[in-house]
């Protein structure tokens, strides 16, 4: 969700005394927005046609796609392997629409004077089946639904002015409505993908208690949560995304990180949240999106938002390769280093520059630097990208830099083939004008509706390039993985088998690989690891093996003077664990085929050891460690380490067998 620069009929912002002696406003106003796509090159975007989308009916969408969704490198597939872009809008309103300040029941102290009564909004004012049809004429395939964790246990009725124009809907709780929503859209063939935006009912991006996913409640909480909506919609196979937490963005004190093992460790709880969910549902997306804001948006204070930018060198590894989408959120008025704020330093305000003030060529780079690079094919992090929010505000629309920095935005994503979703979808209209000019729809209090696509909108030519580009269709190619493992500050178990199994090396930290992967490389003192399924040989039924000592070396001795751990004969490495920075063990699969013994070693204790083409072979997933790979046709057999020489027990070289 966007958090408004001050304009008319936009959120009214708020500032606070700020606890470690700066303007509360500036952090009130950090958390703001996202960050989003990019291409190679600033060449013009394809020409696409420009008339109003072909508005399918909700048969023939449904028609068009088979759930569940899964991803191959950078596009998401429907069920039958062809691509599913994901061509989205945000239906705002679950979520909470209440600013924080005044009476909550007062409608102008919520968003744009729009009270939502913390359901979808405009049910209040148009049956719901016009307004799905108002999201066909869009040319949407997919809706983003956005909720508040407070959604679960509200018991309250919503009053029968919120659902006036759905009668059927009286008498319900937040939660049923919600039900009721998701039912409908699937029924038209909407993909819904839902987005645990806020944690309370208060209208997002500030210091406002929904900071990160345990600033208001337990990580634990939030997991308990997202386990709870996945199993009430387990059965609907057109529920197809988990959007597991909206703008985690720095509170009063501390900022959110990607990587460091604590509390407020994005990465790891995308991990835990992710892979949960996926046990309790296999068929679901699990979209993570990067930090929005860390610093204090002041000069003298390093300031900034990361997006994915972290992923680069630190990326999830899920029970299921095939189920990770990453995304980013991008606004003009905000920027990579600027809050959106106006009104100076004491807002929030600094001197960096917007999106919307960089050169087409910067523009470019920006975008491609902060989201659109993991789209690369074959590297560590390779996913799709899902740019989840954009948008800006259309009717009374006076900033030519705003008009400027949408119309370039859409090309970049469709020069890119960039899957989306607009914020926002609806809204209020009164006395002709829309209540929030960025709504892409708004129904005024008898239902009569302004769209994007009706005349007096400029981004009309915009909205329909984006939407009628041509881009990849059809059936999308298996395609290899290579995922990494992190074992910095604790275990990373990936396989869904050994997550059901006791400790198999106590009091070592542990990396688990995919069950449809195999370990292929290891860095040195940084204990980190990559697994791969390229020529994946099929495992075979037996017991896996935990390797402690060298009983299993019985070809001779292929590392001279060193430790040596080895699987046992046509067994490959799933897994290792570490005691520090020293092996302790391997963990072995049983290969359903004889394996070849032809040694080959791979030495990595003076330098990089990878190979020269294949796996993740650009991109750096152990900056500053030593790392030795083995070649994509090959199977790890086994690892050598000495405690000479200050080597510490870190891994020296590999054993590398071919598959074939």
């Amino acid at each position: 969700m966007r958090s408004d620069n001050p304009a008319p009929h936009r959120r009214r912002l708020q500032t606070r005394p700020l606890v470690v002696g700066v303007a509360a406003s500036s952090l009130a106003l950090a958390g703001l927005l996202c960050t989003g796509p990019a291409v190679p090159t600033a060449a013009a975007a394809p020409a696409a046609a420009t008339g109003a989308p072909a508005a399918l009916t909700g048969p023939q969408l449904a028609a068009s796609w088979t759930g569940p969704l899964s991803t191959r490198g950078r596009y998401v597939v429907d069920a039958n392997g062809d691509r599913f872009k994901l061509k989205a809008g945000n239906w705002s309103g679950a979520q909470g629409t209440w600013e924080g300040s005044g009476d909550v029941d007062d409608v102008a102290n919520h968003q744009a004077d729009q009270k939502s009564n913390n359901i979808p909004l405009g049910l209040d004012r148009t049956p719901i089946k016009r307004i799905m049809a108002d999201f066909h004429a869009l040319g949407l395939n997919t809706i983003r639904l956005p909720y508040a964790d407070a959604m679960i246990k509200d018991d309250t009725v919503v009053p029968d002015s919120a659902v006036a124009a759905n009668p059927q809907l009286k008498g319900k709780t937040p939660l049923q409505v919600f039900d009721a929503v998701v039912e409908d859209l699937t029924a038209e063939g909407f993909a819904v993908i839902l987005n645990n935006h806020t944690t309370t009912y208060r209208w997002c991006c500030s210091l406002d208690g929904n900071e990160r996913w345990n600033t208001s409640q337990t990580t634990e909480e939030w997991i308990d949560n997202w386990l709870f909506l996945v199993d009430r919609y387990k059965s609907n196979k057109r529920v197809v995304g988990a959007d597991l937490r909206n703008e985690v963005r720095r509170d009063w004190n501390d900022d959110p990180n990607w990587g460091w093992g604590n509390e407020h460790d994005l990465y790891e709880a995308f991990q835990q949240a992710g892979n949960r969910i996926l046990e309790a549902n296999p068929d679901l997306l699990i979209i993570m999106e990067g930090i929005n804001w860390q610093g204090i948006p002041q000069a003298m204070f390093p300031h900034g938002r990361p997006t994915l930018t972290p992923v680069r060198n630190l990326s999830n590894t899920l029970i299921n390769s095939g189920k990770l989408v990453y995304s980013a959120h991008f606004y003009g008025f905000t920027g990579p280093n600027h809050t959106g704020s106006t009104g100076g330093w004491q807002n929030g305000e600094t001197n960096d520059p917007r999106y919307r003030d960089l050169s087409p060529e910067d523009l470019v780079k920006v975008v491609n630097d902060q989201a659109l690079f993991v789209t690369q094919e074959g590297q560590h992090f390779t996913a799709p990208v899902w740019v989840s929010e954009f948008g800006t505000g259309g009717r009374g629309q006076s900033d030519e830099k705003e008009k400027d920095w949408f119309n370039r935005f859409t090309d970049i994503l469709v020069e890119n083939d960039t899957d989306f979703a607009v914020w926002p979808l609806t809204g209020w209209s009164t006395d002709g004008k829309p209540n929030d000019n960025w709504a892409l729809i708004s129904y005024d209090s008898a239902g009569k509706r302004q769209s994007v696509l009706d005349s007096g909108d400029w981004r009309t030519t915009s909205w329909n390039k984006l939407v009628n580009a041509t881009g990849k269709t059809g059936q999308v190619a298996e395609v290899s993985h290579w995922n990494m493992l992190n074992l910095d500050y604790g275990d990373q178990n990936a396989s869904a088998t050994m997550r059901e199994q006791a400790d198999w090396s106590e009091g070592n930290r542990k990396g688990n690989c995919p069950d449809s992967q195999r370990l292929v490389a290891l860095a040195r003192s940084n204990n980190r690891g990559l697994c791969t399924d390229a020529n994946q040989p099929e495992k075979g039924d037996g017991m896996w093996t935990t390797v402690i000592d060298e009983r299993y070396v019985k070809n001779g001795d292929w590392a001279s003077g060193y430790n040596k751990l080895e699987c046992p004969e046509n067994t490959f490495a799933v897994g290792y664990s570490v005691n520090g920075n020293s092996m302790a063990a391997l963990l072995c699969a049983p290969s359903a085929e004889p394996l070849p013994t032809t040694n080959r070693l791979a030495w990595f204790d003076h330098g990089d050891n990878r190979p020269d083409s294949g796996g993740s072979n650009a991109s750096d997933w152990a900056p500053g460690a030593y790392k030795g790979q083995c070649k994509d046709d090959e199977y790890l057999a086994g690892v050598a380490y000495t405690w000479k020489w200050n080597h510490g027990g870190a891994p020296d070289a590999l054993l590398c067998r071919p598959l074939d």
